[in-house]
């Protein structure tokens, strides 16, 4: 069974940064592929990031694209996301996901695995 724990979240005035983690159980975390999606109040779940299980791809949701960066340290079972230039609209509980195809998925229902989640609010 692989365990998701995020952390980092919290209240960030606009234009702020926050930087989330996410630690991974699985000692074979460098197989998975990591995936960082969120869910606003009254709004579907919305796909923000995805990272290869290499570190090597990484692609972005629209609405983030330029703003955030996904990134990954295999040696410690961890992914993170870099959330810079908040909005208000950033505003959502954030979850981490894993996979263990190798593809990077877009999609939520693509994922194997998720996190409890993190509230990140971003005020005006």
């Amino acid at each position: 069974q692989v365990q998701l724990v995020e952390s980092g979240g919290g209240l960030v005035q606009a234009g702020g940064s926050l930087r989330l983690s996410c630690a991974v159980s699985k000692r074979t975390f460098g197989s998975l592929t990591m995936g960082w999606f969120r869910r606003a109040p009254g709004k579907e779940r919305e796909f923000v990031a995805v990272i290869g299980w290499s570190g090597d791809s990484s692609y972005y949701g629209d609405s983030v694209k330029g703003r955030f960066t996904i990134s990954r340290d295999n040696a410690k079972n961890t992914v993170y996301l870099q959330m810079n230039s908040l909005k208000p609209e950033d505003t959502a509980v954030y979850y981490c996901a894993a996979d263990r195809d190798y593809s990077v998925h877009f999609y939520a229902r693509e994922y194997e695995y998720w996190g409890q989640g993190t509230q990140v609010t971003v005020s005006s």
